[in-house]
């Protein structure tokens, strides 16, 4: 790298150059430390987020590589020139730009991560480009800069272009939930057990990280104004549906209780930390310090204790003791911040909290008496009642169970009246979200008769048991079971025949069970690849990413490549390697490897339908594995034409 080239970013350094007065010693220092400061910022950062991580901690250790390069800057006793105090101010801001973003992938709402991922990636890579040009303009010999420095910077340098060029994206099962759990119009649980998983993917499966993520959105409510209010409705349906899985009740965003008070009163007011409990989130009143040094208020310390935890609710280590002291220190600077800003205590709230009655359990074990009884009408509406309390929450599940619903409702599965098997097999789908449950209705033999009901139920019931056999299917010993009662060829004939929502239910279900090895070939013998293939077609049904991920599957196997060749699909693949989404270009690509690496012809086909010029583009601009899936059908390439 020359010194002095300003290269890509000679626009950028010349509109922000233009009041740069010649440097002083002091100026210098000051941008120094500046640089070291967000340098040391980041590297205490901890941990990312799930979606971002590989990109934060690439930065992180880019970012540190250049400490030597800053520490020989800081040693130099010689004037330092205009143009290089420039490209020094230039890679301030973006050492500064690039704290701000690792420290939203630190702290920041993990579903706006989650939901806007690519647009982030972008951040990233605008960062990457400012530090590149910054780089760039720095003339290393005026400098005094070491060769060995030079020579880390400059391969710094090129990873930075490298990392400019990628695009990662999420991985198969996190996209495809994440397209499921957005899906609009949805009136049932049939999708919670994929919010369960996505919430436990993006880390927001706990009541302290929803109250923490409430926040999080909050605050970007409160920067981004009136902007991105669909996005911003799409983050707060998402949590509120996480809330639900947790058991927690489900409130307006922007104005919840949960969140400290303040937050509703005055938008400039911010609350220090310290001051807030760790597990409500709210200003302590009544500070207490327990055995591990953390500080809580002192009602929901003890509400832990109470419920025989022995651990530290933040910390999370075994503590030697449960005694709690009062931080009279803590309590005192409260007190003191609330006069100064003119900010009253919430009063303690006196109304208790309604856990379970005794009332609701015993009509919960009335209504299962009621599911045995010999009346029809009586039978009907009991199954019907236990379907709706079911839907509600997960204590309603938890209990429902623990009174012996499970063998009952199971047992109505077979029965004649399609009003009382629709109601109980959508009952069977609301029980098995708990995972607990998932073993005891397929204990209790469930499996196949829900796979009865999906051969000739009616559409509603279809759908369900389609969903039904999704969720215990998450199951890895329910997966074999569903797979060994001939559960995929029905599920195959949904997807063929189904409703749009009917079709939903069963790729889903049919993408679950294809991670067993067994369960690919049947899935390939029960002949899922016309359907799919239907599917990438019919781009309108927006399943183009469902039908590419099973295919993906499938192509790991031998007899799926074999299906799978007998179409002519090539040029479709082809289609979407040129212009899908990432996650399309990434799985088509995969796809015909699997395929090319077995049979040379395919590779022609494809060379056919301009596929290696795309190629070439994938190896530059696409994602880490679409990158290396690329290289290698380069390489098969290169190999046919020497045949």
């Amino acid at each position: 790298m020359e010194g002095g080239r300003r290269g890509g970013g000679e626009i950028i350094m010349e509109e922000e150059n233009e009041n740069f007065a010649p440097s002083s010693p002091q100026e210098i220092d000051n941008v120094i430390q500046e640089m070291l400061s967000a340098i040391e910022s980041v590297a205490q950062l901890g941990d990312y987020r799930r979606t971002q991580k590989k990109e934060c901690y690439g930065l992180v250790r880019r970012m540190k590589l250049l400490l030597p390069l800053i520490d020989e800057i800081r040693e130099l006793d010689t004037p330092i020139s205009e143009t290089n105090m420039a490209a020094l101010c230039n890679l301030k801001k973006a050492l500064v730009v690039a704290k701000k973003l690792l420290k939203l992938c630190n702290e920041g709402s993990k579903i706006y991560l989650a939901l806007d991922m690519e647009i982030v990636i972008i951040r990233f890579h605008a960062v990457c480009e400012k530090l590149s040009a910054a780089l760039d303009g720095l003339d290393f010999d005026e400098l005094g800069v070491s060769d060995e420095v030079k020579e880390q910077v400059e391969l710094m340098c090129l990873q930075l272009r490298r990392a400019k060029r990628r695009t990662d994206t999420q991985d198969i099962e996190l996209a495809m939930d994440m397209m499921v759990v957005f899906s609009k119009n949805e009136d049932r649980n049939a999708d919670i057990a994929i919010v369960e998983r996505l919430a436990k993917k993006i880390n927001l499966h706990t009541t302290e990280d929803l109250k923490y993520e409430t926040i999080a959105i909050r605050n970007l409510v409160k920067e981004r104004g009136s902007q991105s209010s669909e996005s911003i409705q799409q983050m707060i349906d998402l949590l509120n549906k996480f809330k639900q899985v947790a058991g927690m009740e489900i409130t307006n965003v922007l104005d919840d209780p949960i969140v400290p008070k303040m937050l509703g009163k005055s938008l400039s007011l911010v609350i220090p930390h310290e001051f807030l409990c760790p597990i409500t989130l709210e200003i302590m009143r009544d500070p207490v310090i327990i055995a591990s040094g953390q500080t809580f208020e002192r009602e929901s310390v003890q509400k832990w204790f109470d419920s025989n935890h022995r651990t530290c609710p933040k910390t999370r280590q075994t503590l030697a003791h449960l005694s709690i002291a009062p931080n009279y220190a803590l309590k005192n600077l409260i007190l003191q911040w609330c006069e100064k800003n003119n900010f009253k205590l919430p009063k303690k709230d006196d109304s208790e909290t309604s856990e379970c009655t005794a009332e609701q359990k015993e009509e919960i074990v009335s209504l299962v008496e009621q599911l045995s009884s010999s009346k029809l009408e009586v039978q009907k509406e009991a199954v019907r009642k236990i379907r709706l309390l079911s839907k509600e929450n997960p204590e309603n599940r938890i209990l429902i169970a623990d009174c012996g619903a499970i063998p009952p409702l199971v047992q109505l599965l077979p029965y004649p009246d399609s009003k009382i098997l629709e109601h109980a097999v959508t009952a069977v789908l609301n029980l098995s979200i708990d995972e607990s449950n998932k073993r005891l209705i397929a204990q209790q033999g469930a499996i196949p008769a829900i796979i009865e009901i999906l051969q000739s139920g009616s559409t509603e019931a279809r759908e369900n048991s389609a969903a039904a056999l999704f969720s215990l299917s998450m199951l890895d010993e329910n997966k074999i079971t569903i797979g060994l009662s001939d559960g995929i060829p029905p599920l195959v004939d949904l997807l063929q025949n189904g409703t749009i929502r009917g079709k939903k239910d069963a790729v889903t279900a049919l993408f679950n069970l294809s991670l067993n090895q067994a369960n690919k070939a049947r899935a390939i013998d029960a002949g899922i690849v016309l359907p799919l293939m239907n599917l990438l077609e019919e781009r309108n049904l927006g399943m183009v990413d469902e039908a590419l991920s099973i295919l993906l599957l499938l192509a790991t196997h031998p007899e799926g490549r074999h299906k799978i060749g007998q179409l002519s699909f090539i040029e479709t693949l082809v289609e979407y390697i040129r212009e899908g989404t990432p996650k399309n270009k990434e799985c088509a690509t995969a796809v015909l490897l699997e395929l090319g690496a077995n049979n040379s012809s395919f590779i022609l086909a494809a060379l056919q339908y301009g596929v290696y010029e795309h190629l070439i583009q994938l190896t530059e601009g696409g994602t880490s594995r679409a990158q290396r899936k690329a290289n290698a059908l380069l390489q098969l390439i290169s190999k046919s034409e020497h045949l």
